[in-house]
């Protein structure tokens, strides 16, 4: 008797470097935290896009420049992700001049948090494989 053989598994698309988070989650360890969790998230979202593309600051960069010169990584942060969409072959939902949410939109007060929906909105979308 011959065993029958065993169907090679179907190649499976690449897996993804980075992992959704709730929105809502983000902003309120945000505050629960006093912005630490802030520096934490970006030293994880760009270390998540360098793995994911090979290209970009990665997450100690990132980490060291939220630190010296916080205000430029909301701009920084969307570019990047966008970058991601557009080297997948996709629409970019997200650029640089979504930062403006944040400076000057702190001013509107809920302009960081419209931010954060954007792109952590985004970097889900892409995470979960539907970008």
């Amino acid at each position: 008797m011959s065993e029958a053989a065993t169907p090679a598994a179907a190649p499976s698309a690449k897996p993804r470097a980075g992992s959704p988070r709730k929105v809502g989650v983000v902003i309120l360890l945000y505050f629960v935290t006093f912005g630490i969790y802030g520096l934490y998230w970006y030293y994880v979202t760009h270390d998540e896009l360098k793995r994911e593309t090979g290209e970009g600051l990665g997450g100690g960069i990132a980490l060291l420049l939220a630190f010296l010169v916080g205000i430029v990584m909301p701009f920084i942060t969307a570019n990047e992700v966008g970058n991601m969409y557009a080297r997948a072959g996709h629409e970019k939902p997200v650029s640089a001049v979504t930062g403006l949410w944040v400076i000057p939109g702190i001013l509107i007060i809920i302009g960081p948090f419209i931010w954060i929906a954007k792109v952590q909105g985004a970097l889900n979308r892409y995470w979960e494989g539907q970008a």
